[in-house]
């Protein structure tokens, strides 16, 4: 190869490496993702916020958490986010090896048997030879990466490594609070129980007071029977509420990746709520959110496969090389017997049936419908605090008036009692109907504590938090 050849494929190889910048291009998050206004009816400039504590300092209840560490260390849909991390991992660094060249290791011993007929011998001779050629060689080939494909590859690995292990986080996040709500719902139905079993042994008494004022002549035979009927209607509360205990232990156990059973637990009256639910800015769900860091992450892969898919209409640069020996004797093998060969070649791609352009144009697709699914994770991730942030100002504004009203029923019920048992001043109905009313009024107030409980909890995966 002469100089000025030499000095011709330095040139060119300078000015495809100068134009690669144009080809490829660096990934910025679009300019066009906003956080502003994510959280309705909230302006805060302060960055404190509850994602950032630990799960073990937000619930209080060491059962809950033992529970919940258990999840962690057992869930099986978790120990699968782990594998699709050790998988793209693996993707990561076989992207990386691409850098380097390839290197085949050839033996081979070949027999050939070749006919000399009509060759100078006498007519009617036919003499066929058999010769065995012994080979033992080293190949090896690599790709200069002038457009910048293998390094897109690589960074495409990497985003995808890296949101594998964003939607670890993710599946984490979420496994704390469904084991979180699952726990709280269950203590609630422990104390629906509890205030039913009350309700139906009071409502027992009950029916023999009128049993007796109906032997006093103070009320009739339909005070009796209203009675009765009474407590009937608290008696078929209780076997509904038993199964929502076990179906909810079921579900508990499905999370801790165990066979179904019972749950060790405290009650729903000692749980103790973070004193602030400081929720942060906007801007904080893009570095806390797992499910927004894992669409941007998808984001990011979609933009360097577009990259590789530009590459694929410029040259390519291979370079391959091979060498060993090859004798027909073994006794002088490593004599006389070496060969090598280097070749390089730029391939430039002409014609291919429209693949690389139906590439580009798919790769272009996907990363818009990328950018779309980044944008649709972070408006979901806002009105997830949005809701929860307003479930637990909604619960909390109940506390105050519900407790009133169940003091205001208690009262009730006693006053219709006595005025039945010592006046004629009422009768049953009213009796009854103050009774249902406070049942109503003390089960509807444990449901309060449970969306009080349970916004804290939604709120507190909203934001983010349990990864960390």
């Amino acid at each position: 190869m002469t100089h000025s050849s030499n000095k011709y494929i330095v040139l060119l190889l300078t000015a495809a490496l100068l134009s690669a910048c144009s080809i490829t291009k660096k990934y910025e998050r679009p300019s066009t993702i906003s956080t502003d206004k994510l959280y309705r009816d909230q302006a805060s400039a302060d960055s404190t916020t509850i994602a950032n504590m630990p799960w073990q300092t937000v619930f209080k209840d060491e059962k809950l958490n033992t529970l919940i560490q258990k999840g962690l260390d057992q869930n099986l849909n978790l120990k699968n986010a782990i594998e699709n991390i050790v998988q793209a991992r693996a993707s990561l660094l076989q992207s990386k090896l691409a850098y380097y060249p390839t290197l085949n290791l050839d033996a081979s011993a070949t027999r050939t048997k070749q006919s000399e007929a009509g060759l100078n011998f006498p007519a009617g001779i036919n003499i066929n030879t058999l010769t065995t050629t012994y080979k033992l060689g080293l190949s090896t080939s690599w790709e200069a990466d002038i457009w910048g494909k293998l390094s897109s590859s690589k960074r495409a690995a990497l985003a995808t490594y890296l949101g594998t292990d964003a939607a670890r986080q993710a599946v984490q996040t979420q496994l704390i609070a469904d084991i979180a709500n699952n726990y709280f719902l269950l203590l609630a139905y422990d104390k629906q129980l509890v205030i039913t079993q009350e309700t139906l042994e009071s409502r027992i008494k009950n029916v023999q007071t009128i049993k007796d004022l109906k032997e006093g002549a103070i009320v009739t035979g339909a005070a009796v029977v209203q009675s009765e009927a009474n407590q009937h209607a608290a008696e078929v509360l209780i076997p509904d509420l038993k199964r929502n205990i076990r179906e909810t232990e079921n579900a508990i156990h499905i999370l801790l990746g165990e066979a179904p059973g019972p749950i060790d637990r405290g009650v729903l009256g000692t749980q103790v709520i973070p004193d602030n639910l400081a929720i942060g800015l906007p801007s904080q769900l893009l570095q806390n959110r797992p499910d927004v860091r894992q669409a941007e992450f998808n984001l990011r892969t979609a933009f360097e496969m577009t990259n590789m898919a530009k590459t694929y209409f410029y040259p390519s640069l291979t370079l391959t090389a091979s060498g060993g020996f090859s004798n027909l004797q073994l006794t002088d093998f490593f004599t006389n017997s070496i060969f090598y060969s280097l070749i390089g070649g730029l391939t430039q791609p002409l014609f291919n049936q429209g693949i690389n352009k139906m590439r580009l144009t798919t790769a272009q697709s996907q990363q818009v419908q990328a950018y779309n699914n980044f944008q649709q994770s972070l408006l979901v991730a806002g009105q997830e605090v949005s809701n929860a942030l307003y479930a637990y100002q909604m619960a909390a504004d109940k506390e105050d008036s519900r407790e009133k009203q169940i003091e205001a029923l208690e009262k009730a019920v006693d006053y219709t009692q006595q005025l039945l048992e010592y006046s004629s001043a009422t009768n049953y109905t009213d009796v009854l109907t103050s009774q249902q009313n406070l049942l109503a009024a003390q089960l509807s107030g444990v449901n309060d504590n449970l969306q009080k409980l349970q916004a804290v909890v939604d709120l507190y995966r909203a934001l983010g938090g349990g990864w960390k």
